[in-house]
């Protein structure tokens, strides 16, 4: 069996960048840049006014100085040409602040009678004035290709007057659960079947971490329907499938993507759970195999399929970043293999703690429910003690930092 981490770059190894397209502007939110953004002008543009106030000259303004107020300029409006000296200016919150005026007084530092204003402090060259390209320079590089777009980039984007961006395709990730067990929410169910939760939890992760997904539904464990259902999933980006991967007598998922051209990259990982994932590559497209086991097949979604889909969206960091957690309570596992531990995570006094979820059979879903993150357990050992630091990193989507500090979700 393989490593997790060979496992993990074997996959990457093997997965690339999609193609870009030309979006409009909000619809590249959650998006990856896929240019360099190029700043066309200075920013700010023109030199404006920080606050609403009075534009004057420094030298006119000794503490109690009186000055008469000869003009008005509000935001969008266009600045004097020439300003007197001794006077001021009444000016508003991102208006240009004409080139005789060196600071700007606020409101409240001044008292305003008949035209007239009243200085109440000091006065400082340059206070209160945004100067032109202060923020960025015309030619400036604003951020990189393979930037993750968020509001803030997109409030800059606007800014720079772009409607339209470049970005990294997403994947469209087809999806399909397989056994004669299962049956689709909302319908009845009769002995011995189960609904099938595994679509609707992938499909939900793949939509989490930025793909499209494509729910196949449901392949029976019969060659036909198998061969029918898989053949759909090769036409999209990527094939994540559950179950039918391990060693039973109607486990024939790997054997129908093999006849159908999939080429095996490997099978069984040195990891609990997920141990019995498998990945491939059809026409340069990857394929995930993965446990019929709601839990097993959402860690192994987490640990191995998400970050193969972060990178063909153009993301540079596509592994999640580990944090350093305190365990509360002691964990057990059998040494031999990485353990996948749900945890619960709090902050404390700037610290990140981590609790078992609960028990950590993958028979138990509610667990996951439960759980903020999983804890990456090394596999050489068996027993890990309360008090030791281990590593973890946070389920996408199920907690933030602030609600780890009050252990609220």
């Amino acid at each position: 069996m393989m490593s997790f981490e060979e496992a993990r770059e074997t996959i990457l190894s093997h997965v690339d960048r999609l193609e870009t397209e030309r979006v409009e502007l909000l619809e590249s939110l959650g998006r990856v840049t896929a240019e360099d953004i190029i700043a066309p002008f200075n920013l700010p543009s023109f030199d404006n006014s920080a606050m609403d106030g009075y534009a004057v000259r420094a030298a006119d303004c000794d503490s109690r100085a009186s000055l008469p107020i000869e003009g008005y300029i509000p935001a969008g409006g266009v600045a004097m040409p020439i300003v007197a000296p001794g006077t001021a200016i009444k000016i508003m919150t991102g208006a240009p602040v004409p080139k005789d005026c060196d600071a700007v007084v606020p409101f409240e530092e001044a008292e305003e009678a008949d035209r007239q204003i009243v200085l109440k402090a000091k006065v400082r060259p340059g206070q209160h004035i945004r100067r032109a390209g202060e923020d960025v320079r015309r030619g400036d590089t604003v951020f990189p290709s393979q930037t993750p777009i968020r509001a803030s980039e997109i409030n800059m984007l606007a800014s720079l007057g772009r409607s339209f961006v470049e970005v990294y395709r997403r994947p469209v990730v087809a999806i399909l659960s397989t056994g004669d067990e299962l049956v689709e929410p909302g319908q009845p169910l009769a002995e011995g079947q189960i609904y099938n939760s595994n679509s609707v939890m992938l499909a939900a992760a793949v939509r989490e971490a930025g793909a499209i997904p494509l729910v196949l539904g449901i392949a029976r464990d019969d060659r036909e329907c198998l061969r029918q259902k898989i053949g759909e999933g090769l036409a999209a980006d990527a094939l994540i499938t559950a179950a039918g991967v391990s060693v039973g007598d109607r486990d024939f998922v790997r054997e129908i993507l093999t006849e159908l051209g999939v080429k095996q990259i490997l099978w069984k990982v040195n990891i609990k759970p997920g141990k019995s994932s498998s990945f491939g590559i059809y026409d340069g497209k990857p394929v995930f195999s993965l446990p019929g086991n709601p839990v097993s097949a959402l860690i192994t979604f987490e640990e191995l399929a998400r970050p193969a889909l972060m990178k063909m969206m153009g993301r540079r960091q596509f592994i999640q970043s580990l944090l350093t957690a305190t365990l509360q309570e002691d964990l057990r596992k059998i040494p031999g293999k990485i353990f996948f531990a749900r945890v619960r995570l709090r902050i404390a006094k700037g610290k990140l703690l981590a609790w078992s979820a609960g028990h950590q059979d993958t028979g138990f879903q509610r667990t996951i429910c439960l759980a903020d993150g999983i804890a990456l357990l090394p596999a050489e050992r068996g027993h890990f003690h309360a008090g030791e630091e281990v590593e973890v990193h946070l389920f996408s989507g199920t907690l933030n930092l602030a609600e780890a500090a009050t252990g609220e979700r």
